[in-house]
């Protein structure tokens, strides 16, 4: 093969890892927002289609004309993880914002264009006959608050585009003018479900549904995938669960613990077949793949496939929790009152510092909100009353050096 062929070929697993990384982090992504990633995804979206297929069972939909391509990401197991956020870094949504975001997409599906107030009354209508929804009152702040988080959301993903006027004006004035033109097939995409809602038994529409249809459907129900088997799977099936479940839940949590995989799952891991096929998948994603008696765990050298990032200056809890987890790597296991304690040290002799803080209770509130980081990346664990580090702490453990010393 000449050099340049070559080149090409290097080139072209480039750009296939790149995307699988990109895609991983921003799982629906539009040309408006990153044209220069859209069009190599578009170019290749066949080996990319294949592999999230074959590697994660997970389906890839590539619109070129729509300018948008969705992953569709089945998740390993139920997790709080990863919020939706009112805002970029903002604040995770709350039941009452996920429950106005469905009501909006499910009451999007009427029209291609609508009026915020137009909307506002569709979902307040929604939530008076649903059973076990809260009414919808747009005279409410807080309501309307909830309900512009919701649609800009929604806006983020495309869904909704305002023709004229802004979302934001209906936090002041529930009177206020905006005009949307939607896009249905977005608001059909967001929901990434292997069994759609309106295929469960009982759902509206579905001829074997009881005279008393559920008012809520139970989210496993929503998340079974007919190819592992079910209850009764073959050899064959079982195998592609344990390939697709450990590498999705490597690909989904930045570490991954032997102690918290199924036994399936684990020996899957331990075998040479396992460790050939994870080592394959981070090889051609670009992930580096670090593994330890402990667990497993995949690296992004350039940080694209990541939404988050742990150590960083991000805010003040961030900041906290690397600060107590070398205490924790240091001093073992502690009770959840000395996390509280080293976080007054920590205001007290930073009083400028973390604002939101320095206020009553705020130690406890710190030393929760960091505890709560440590959790979400993989290197701390609460039990009971007692904090301990995991084992993938240590690599944020500080190393002092040598102790000062002083001329006699």
């Amino acid at each position: 093969m000449s050099s340049l062929a070559n080149q090409l070929v290097r080139a072209e697993k480039e750009e296939i890892a790149r995307a699988i990384r990109t895609l991983l982090a921003r799982p629906f992504l539009t040309a408006d927002d990153e044209p220069a990633a859209f069009a190599v995804i578009r170019k290749r979206r066949e080996p990319l289609t294949r592999w999230f297929d074959y590697f994660c069972g997970w389906r890839l939909v590539v619109e070129p004309r729509e300018g948008y391509a969705r992953l569709v990401k089945a998740g390993s197991r139920p997790t709080a993880t990863r919020p939706a956020r009112r805002r970029a870094g903002g604040p995770p949504f709350d039941r009452r914002r996920y429950t106005l975001l469905c009501l909006c997409a499910a009451e999007l599906l009427a029209a291609p264009v609508t009026t915020i107030g137009m909307l506002a009354g569709r979902v307040a209508r929604a939530a008076a006959v649903e059973t076990g929804v809260p009414p919808f009152d747009p005279v409410s702040a807080d309501e309307r608050a909830a309900f512009v988080d919701a649609l800009e959301l929604l806006e983020r993903h495309g869904a909704i585009t305002p023709t004229d006027g802004t979302t934001d004006a209906y936090l002041g004035d529930e009177e206020a003018k905006v005009l949307y033109r939607v896009d249905t097939t977005r608001v059909i995409r967001l929901l990434a479900a292997p069994v759609p809602p309106s295929r469960l038994p009982g759902a509206a529409g579905d001829p074997a549904a009881p005279t008393v249809a559920p008012t809520v459907a139970p989210i496993a129900a929503l998340t079974v995938e007919a190819r592992y088997g079910g209850d009764e799977p073959t050899e064959t099936q079982r195998a592609l669960w344990a390939r697709h479940s450990v590498i999705r839940r490597l690909l989904d949590e930045p570490v991954v613990y032997r102690d918290e995989l199924t036994p399936v799952q684990a020996a899957y891991a331990a075998s040479l077949t396992g460790r050939g096929m994870i080592r394959r998948a981070a090889e051609e994603a670009g992930f580096v793949l670090e593994e330890r008696a402990e667990g497993l765990l995949l690296v992004d050298t350039e940080a694209t496939a990541t939404d988050t990032r742990f150590p960083d200056d991000g805010g003040p809890a961030k900041v906290a929790a690397l600060l107590l987890l070398d205490l924790l790597v240091t001093a073992g296991p502690l009770p959840a009152g000395r996390l509280d304690e080293e976080a007054a040290e920590l205001l007290r002799r930073f009083p400028q510092w973390a604002r939101a803080y320095q206020s009553d209770g705020g130690a406890p509130r710190l030393a929760a909100d960091a505890l709560e980081v440590l959790a979400m990346f993989g290197l701390a664990r609460r039990t009971g009353d007692r904090v301990a580090a995991l084992p993938a702490g240590a690599r944020y453990r500080v190393d002092r050096g040598p102790a000062d010393t002083e001329d006699a």
